[in-house]
């Protein structure tokens, strides 16, 4: 699939409804985690395509999703989404991208969404930000 996305005419105005939406609903594993609940939910709004919809609701804790991960041939969370969309460095990254910032989880990677200098991510309680710089890979969202 990778590089066969194209945005939306009016995919700003759905990036905005989009992350409006995500910061009402706390982290959930079974539907709303980095991967399918952020990423995922965000290139389909900027897109019409759901890129995710093979890995949505096939788990429902970390454990579920480090083995859907492996299962589909993947060692890192990067990887992963580097065969869904076209890899970019960092700093080529604008709005509506997708943000790979290194972690110490088995998933090697937690996900968020390029918003210019800052990236939103997933927290307990809903969405917070983190500096575009923690990102170290990048994929190109159409």
């Amino acid at each position: 699939m990778s590089g066969a996305l194209t945005r939306l005419p009016d995919w700003r105005r759905r990036f905005e409804d989009a992350i409006d939406e995500i910061k009402a609903r706390p982290f959930d594993w079974s539907l709303h985690e980095c991967g399918t609940g952020l990423a995922g939910r965000l290139v389909l709004a900027l897109t019409g395509v759901d890129c995710a919809a093979q890995y949505r609701g096939t788990f429902d804790s970390p454990a579920g999703a480090v083995r859907v991960m492996r299962d589909a041939g993947f060692d890192n969370l990067g990887d992963m989404v580097a065969d869904l969309l076209p890899e970019v460095h960092v700093s080529e990254a604008s709005v509506g991208d997708i943000a790979a910032i290194p972690d110490d989880t088995p998933f090697g990677y937690a996900l968020g969404a390029v918003n210019g200098e800052r990236i939103f991510v997933l927290m307990d309680h809903g969405i917070g930000t983190v500096d575009l710089l923690d990102a170290t890979r990048a994929f190109r969202v159409g």
